[in-house]
């Protein structure tokens, strides 16, 4: 009897051990749900539709976008922190809403580094600064004269206070000693309007809304934040080129999952999402919007996030920038 007892223990010990295996095994057993923390049709959520459904054909599960803007992204993150860590909730990381807004707002409730699992940077994407045709300046060195001549009289617009253009604005200002009143928006669209206007001297902003300006020369693109030249601009000059390599790098989306989301699921989609990349008809998509795909490990860009979150702290702290 004694015997008896013993083995059944061991039986109930032995399948305690093995359920957690067998449930990582069979992932995914359900659709899966990818947060952009942003509104439909911006680039973050064109990014996430263009890999969601081919991510849901290798996982063999729908993969469904669901956009929770709001609060500078706020919204979407804690939404992606609170859910279960089981792999069937992601979220779309930007430098804007998980390295920006995590610095400069006085009220966050999250540390990103702590609270969320990094599974890879899918791709990175140029910025630039644009001046209106009505700015008297024909370059860099030009528009920087400019701006040293008359302190504060030219305004440089942004996607929002506290966004990632904001940010390159204000690290743009110190980088070159130079003084530019900030004008946010909601979102890069009006913002170029008005440069096209003359309301506003300069954009900060992603290459894919600005692009369709610079193409047809209603906006003339002055430098682009991206480590080499862009097929697509081969005559504008890389930040880096005039002198600016601090303001020379580039926005980028990633993807995450809950903070505990065990790693073996982590590993999958990490493996998964590579496989997705690599393919001819996404990037051929991605380029469409100039995004390049990156598709990392982990780790790696486990350390670009922390890496990113400690270069905006600094621009913050430096510009004084502290929002509520």
């Amino acid at each position: 009897m004694k015997l008896g007892i013993i083995f059944s223990a061991l039986a109930i010990a032995g399948a305690s051990l093995t359920a957690p295996a067998q449930a990582q095994s069979s992932y995914p057993s359900r659709p899966i749900k990818l947060v952009v923390p942003f509104p439909p049709g911006g680039t973050t959520d064109v990014l996430a539709r263009t890999i969601a459904d081919p991510l849901g054909k290798l996982l063999k599960q729908t993969v469904v976008v669901e956009n929770r803007n709001g609060a500078a992204g706020r919204i979407g993150s804690e939404y992606v922190i609170r859910a279960d860590p089981d792999g069937y909730t992601l979220g779309i990381a930007t430098v804007s809403s998980h390295a920006v807004t995590p610095v400069v707002y006085d009220n966050i409730s999250y540390d990103v580094t702590r609270d969320l699992a990094p599974i890879t940077k899918l791709a990175s994407v140029p910025n630039v600064l644009t001046i209106g045709p009505k700015v008297p300046a024909s370059d860099m060195a030009s528009f920087v004269k400019l701006l040293k001549d008359k302190p504060n009289v030219y305004t440089y617009g942004s996607a929002g206070a506290g966004s990632e253009a904001n940010m390159m604005g204000e690290l743009f200002k110190l980088s070159t000693g130079t003084e530019m009143m900030h004008v946010p928006y909601r979102g890069s669209s009006p913002a170029l309007q008005d440069a096209l206007g003359g309301q506003i001297a300069a954009v900060f902003d992603n290459l894919p809304s600005s692009l369709p300006f610079i193409r047809s020369g209603d906006l003339k693109a002055l430098a682009v934040a991206y480590p080499q030249r862009l097929n697509a601009l081969p005559d504008v000059p890389t930040f880096a080129e005039v002198g600016l390599p601090d303001v020379n790098d580039a926005s980028w989306f990633g993807l995450v999952a809950p903070r505990n989301t065990p790693p073996a699921v982590v590993e999958q989609i990490y493996q998964a999402v590579a496989q997705v990349l690599a393919m001819p008809d996404v990037k051929e998509k991605l380029a469409g919007f100039s995004a390049v795909p990156v598709g990392n490990p982990p780790a790696e860009f486990a350390e670009q996030l922390k890496a990113e979150i400690d270069k905006q702290r600094a621009t913050a702290k430096r510009a004084h920038i502290s929002l509520k």
